[in-house]
């Protein structure tokens, strides 16, 4: 089967060091895929990453304005290749421990956003370090980002998270993945971009499970599979009367997330993500489950299971 794996921030670590050792477990969990035949593209997130990069160039700043502020299309296209090096790289060495001799390759992706989404008029997603006023005048002067006071601890730039209506790579991922490659894509969500007379990079952050929904739909994934820190969906999550799912129709799923049943920043997106991709491939199938389990998962005796009505 042509599989989409999407990983949780679970797979990431928060400094370099951290995180080549923790793509090693991810990355065994991919083999485990390939090797049973399946062709495989995984999509990561980037959260800690960009802002990790992102604050690095505002410190050099500070230190020395000769050092550009970094926006935050170029700190994404950063991340992903960054992130995707260390995926390939442990990857890479898990297929040679095997004795498979395949390709893995990163692809830096950009993802086409609508410039109307009202996300660009309402932004809500607070990102990166926290700032002084003067700084975050600064930084809306020369990158032309919002600067939002955060909870009294300072300044953070906010920006749009709009949603991802389609994959610019799209055709090379799927060429690539048919020809018997990995394929590493839409690292973070992609870096968004707007058609005008040309593309054009914005300041934006895209729901890395939203775009990982439209890229398995985009090459027409078998299996659109989220993993991350836990082994099923669950109701009433960590309380006495928690519930877990082995399936869960669409119809369930919308009805617990309008009942809010889901962490906002954590289950709901995912489960959401899952929604969407399987109403916009009746013959797909999507999955939840935790990052040590995807083959089991895949045969269908681990995760969740979301399913069309």
């Amino acid at each position: 089967m042509k599989i989409l794996v999407a990983l949780g921030g679970n797979a990431l670590g928060d400094t370099p060091k951290e995180q080549l050792e923790l793509v090693k477990h991810a990355a065994i969990s991919i083999v485990d895929l390939v090797k049973e035949g399946h062709q495989v593209v995984v999509v990561h997130g980037n959260g800690p990453q960009v802002g990790m990069i992102q604050s690095a160039f505002d410190t050099a700043n500070e230190f020395k304005n000769t050092i550009p502020l970094m926006p935050l299309p170029e700190c994404g296209s950063m991340s992903q290749g960054y992130i995707g090096y260390h995926l390939q790289n442990a990857i890479k060495n898990a297929l040679l421990k095997r004795n498979m001799d395949l390709n893995v390759a990163t692809i830096v992706t950009q993802t086409l956003v609508d410039a109307d989404d009202q996300a660009f008029i309402h932004p809500t997603k607070p990102i990166g370090r926290f700032h002084t006023r003067e700084e975050a005048l600064k930084i809306e002067k020369e990158l032309g980002i919002k600067m939002v006071e955060d909870s009294g601890r300072g300044y953070r730039m906010v920006v749009p998270s709009p949603k991802p209506i389609d994959i610019i790579e799209k055709n090379i991922v799927l060429q690539l993945v048919e020809g018997g490659n990995i394929v590493i894509a839409s690292g973070g969500g992609g870096i968004p971009v707007v058609k005008k007379d040309q593309l054009v990079g914005v300041n934006a952050v895209i729901d890395k499970d939203f775009s990982s929904a439209k890229l398995a739909e985009l090459i027409g994934a078998d299996v659109f599979i989220i993993l991350t820190a836990v082994k099923r969906v669950a109701i009433n999550f960590m309380k006495p009367n928690q519930k877990e799912f082995s399936k869960m129709s669409v119809k369930e799923a919308k009805h617990y997330i309008k009942t809010g049943e889901f962490g906002k920043g954590s289950m709901e997106p995912k489960v959401v993500a899952a929604v969407s991709f399987v109403e916009n491939n009746p013959n797909g199938q999507a999955i939840i489950a935790s990052l040590e389990e995807a083959s089991l998962a895949i045969k269908g005796n681990s995760g969740t299971i979301i399913y069309k009505d």
